[in-house]
């Protein structure tokens, strides 16, 4: 009988996980599925603790529950405590142990993938979810120069800019912080002296209700800085298609999902992540 895990999310159709997930265990003759396992809110309590059965080895977790399925582990490691998001859980002596690979997953992609460094130079985030956490704590502990944050809910964007705040403070660092309400992204000033624009919404994304909208207009976007939508399904939204449009260099999504189900991956299993077979799995399928 294999053993299982799985995507917990909601909705999960869009993912392509279950493709290179599957790529990497069969390479090693693993008798593991990987498979989706989307999850309405009123059954993640649940869906948590299934994972506690002997043929669950562990589950990635993506929107919206990066949050709030903390309270629902044993243990979750400093990274993930630090970020305030889990998207990997894994067992560890019976334990279910939350980390985050998305922050190493984001900046191994922009260094690797998108040829940035972003030590001194001057970010804007779409986003203060999830992903926008992860995002904001690698950035910072790459030294970004500064981060200004945007979501939909303002208040939402003062508290992650808050807790990023403390962070910078304990830790010696010089990030500048910075907050402006969702209506800015109409606005050029907004944008003007930024080097990097990180997406970190859902909107773009395939099978989303804003599945074929932009949260940029195109004249917004200054030429030459890099726009980096961490959305991967479509491999090319319609921001990254915008700010093409605009002279911009543009990251997609798919390299850090793959990076960060590299580490995921390794979670699990203990192995050696094959990156490039999961990486040819994934452009494969998307």
């Amino acid at each position: 009988m294999p053993d299982f895990i799985g995507l917990i999310g909601y909705p999960v159709k869009h993912s392509i996980s279950p493709y290179f997930q599957q790529a990497a265990l069969d390479y090693y003759h693993l008798d593991i599925r990987y498979q989706l396992w989307e999850t309405s809110p009123e059954k993640l309590s649940s869906r948590i603790a299934g994972l506690r059965e002997p043929q669950n080895l562990g589950a990635n977790v993506t929107t919206p529950y990066k949050e709030t399925v903390l309270p629902l582990l044993d243990e979750v490691d400093e990274q993930a405590s630090l970020i305030e998001a889990v998207n990997t859980i894994a067992k560890r002596d019976d334990k279910l142990v939350g980390f985050n690979t998305d922050a190493d997953g984001f900046i191994t992609a922009l260094r690797n993938k998108g040829k940035f460094e972003p030590e001194g130079v001057e970010a804007v985030i779409l986003g203060a979810g999830g992903v926008a956490r992860a995002v904001c704590f690698s950035l910072v502990q790459n030294k970004v120069g500064s981060l200004t944050i945007m979501d939909g809910i303002l208040d939402k964007s003062k508290a992650l800019a808050e807790h990023i705040n403390r962070y910078v403070t304990q830790a010696g660092l010089k990030t500048r912080i910075a907050v402006l309400p969702w209506q800015s992204v109409n606005s050029a000033d907004t944008f003007e002296r930024c080097q990097l624009i990180v997406h970190c919404t859902t909107i773009g994304m395939k099978y989303s209700p804003q599945q074929e909208q932009s949260p940029l207009s195109g004249d917004v976007i200054p030429e030459g800085i890099l726009v980096y939508d961490v959305v991967f399904n479509p491999r090319v939204t319609p921001l990254l298609q915008l700010a093409r449009k605009a002279g911009a260099d543009i990251l997609g999504g798919l390299p850090m999902l793959v990076y960060q189900g590299a580490a995921s991956f390794e979670l699990w299993t203990g192995k050696k992540a094959p990156v490039d077979i999961m990486f040819n799995k994934a452009e494969e399928v998307c």
